[in-house]
């Protein structure tokens, strides 16, 4: 069967393989501009006759190209849809797992080559895919006027809204509706920590799936400083006004213009490293804390929470050129007091890694800083407030012909989706995949499918600490694997209090 009915109206897939139909490009609320531009997602219109769901949808305003992904396009205002592979056939009751992309908030789309739902829908869940607001659509702040308030978090708004869509029909495509599991990478997977604290969320999934979750939210006066960047640079007024009279793709280049500014700027703190405009914008209303607190308070306590982050997650960033080159220990000894590390630590690292280049030390412990330990504090906050909490670290490396290939961001979401045969993704992986790599995605596969469907993904729970062993280690050495190699840095990390980063 590949029509399937929904609450507004009836959707035509395809065969994604022999025994997986997908569906592509569902509304799951109305185009987000016009009237309704920085307003709350609205329910979508609803359709007569069969919609055709063999293309993806319209991507959220952003300028970033990705490699084998699609571009948007000025004009392109459908935004707000969802993707659905699934292998139920007559059958029905399979666990769901909706997926959150990442890019900063301000780039990516569901459509990307690793995203593809098949391998995942062949083990046994229905998987969904979604796009939602990102940049300034999603997440800049908008001051309220007289005729109108304009939430903050509006891409956090739309991921609800796609959950709330997959509450009401999933079970058409033979999905459970009271068994449903978020999972997102980097900015998607700090989502996913920030819907585990949100109201609104509440009851609309039962489990989470956090990989190299990045941390920052940013404050409403950092958010409203940035507004401030972005109207003075679109040339507009910093009002309700002005921005919601400047187009799409005047907000977008204004963004790159200020990124290109702090790129440029080594003086300019902690935004100069890899500049982030965008974050989850602590408001007090939809988004009423920060993650790490929320949880340590027991918000979302009654929900499964499985994390991963990768060993060596910044090198990618750096070969891709979106991070500054820090290359002296006068840069190095900057970078600690822009982002206000605690005294010592760079010492630490410098003695942990004592073949390393400065470069290499500033990576590992950026790696660490926007990704790893906040990793470990999610799962131990979780774990520590009553939470059932999983952790695992992504260590697979390689020997390529561009030589070694890292265990870096991303790199895992090929494993974790199953999808490494795609030419596309050989730059993460480091060419063509070996026997011992599709072992590896296997197994990865296994975990997702195993942790959605019963909240156990093959390994016992962290008992309030990432240190106590509990911790699972992929790599393509075996099923198994040890947490040697990251040891030492957690304890650096374990002696002070996580600083939060702030522009």
């Amino acid at each position: 069967m590949s029509v399937f009915k929904t609450k507004n109206g009836a959707v035509r897939g395809f065969r994604a393989d022999s025994d997986v139909v997908a569906v592509l490009g569902i509304p799951y609320a109305s185009p987000p501009f016009g009237a309704h531009r920085f307003q709350e997602p609205i329910a979508v219109s609803s359709w007569s006759g069969v919609r055709e769901g063999r293309r993806f949808g319209p991507i959220a305003p952003q300028s970033a190209r990705l490699p084998g992904a699609p571009t948007w396009s000025p004009g392109d205002e459908d935004v707000l849809s969802v993707n659905v592979w699934t292998s139920a056939g007559d059958g029905g009751g399979l666990p769901v797992l909706l997926w959150i992309h990442g890019g900063a908030y301000t780039f990516g789309s569901s459509a990307q080559p690793d995203f593809d739902g098949t391998v995942l829908a062949r083990a046994g869940l229905v998987v969904v895919t979604c796009n939602y607001r990102i940049g300034f659509e999603g997440f800049g702040h908008v001051r309220a006027d007289k005729d109108n308030t304009y939430p903050d978090n509006r891409g956090l708004l739309d991921q609800i809204a796609a959950l709330r869509w997959v509450r009401e029909n999933i079970a058409a495509f033979g999905g459970d509706p009271h068994n449903v599991t978020i999972a997102g990478q980097s900015s998607g997977a700090a989502s996913v920590a920030c819907l585990m604290v949100m109201d609104r969320a509440r009851g609309l999934f039962h489990r989470a799936i956090a990989h190299s979750p990045a941390s920052p939210c940013y404050t409403r006066d950092t958010a409203e400083a940035t507004t401030r960047e972005i109207a003075a640079a679109a040339g507009i007024p910093a009002t309700s006004a002005g921005l919601t009279a400047a187009t799409a793709q005047a907000l977008v280049t204004a963004t790159d213009q200020v990124v290109d500014r702090y790129r440029r700027d080594p003086s300019s703190g902690s935004r100069h490293y890899d500049p982030s405009l965008y974050a989850p914008v602590l408001d007090g209303d939809i988004l009423p804390t920060d993650p790490l607190k929320g949880l340590a308070a027991g918000a979302g306590r009654d929900v499964d929470l499985l994390v991963c982050h990768t060993t060596e997650e910044y090198w990618l960033l750096d070969a891709v050129g979106s991070s500054a080159k820090i290359t002296s220990d006068e840069q190095l000894a900057r970078f600690a007091a822009d982002f206000h590390l605690p005294d010592g630590l760079v010492n630490g690292y410098r003695a942990a890694m004592p073949q390393a280049s400065v470069l290499d030390v500033y990576l590992a412990i950026y790696s660490d800083l926007l990704f790893g330990e906040y990793a470990n504090r999610l799962t131990e906050c979780h774990a520590q407030a009553g939470g059932r909490a999983f952790l695992s670290r992504f260590d697979r490396r390689r020997f390529g012909a561009q030589g070694l290939v890292r265990a870096w961001h991303c790199a895992d979401m090929p494993f974790a989706f199953g999808n490494l045969d795609d030419e596309r993704l050989a730059f993460l992986i480091g060419g063509a995949p070996t026997p011992a790599d599709q072992e590896l995605a296997a197994r990865m596969v296994r975990c997702w499918a195993d942790f959605a469907a019963t909240g156990t993904p093959g390994w016992p729970p962290v008992d309030g600490t990432a240190d106590e062993g509990n911790v699972k280690v992929w790599t393509s050495d075996g099923p198994t694997g040890t947490d040697d190699r990251t040891a030492p840095l957690r304890e650096l990390w374990a002696k002070t209090d996580f600083p939060l980063l702030r522009p």
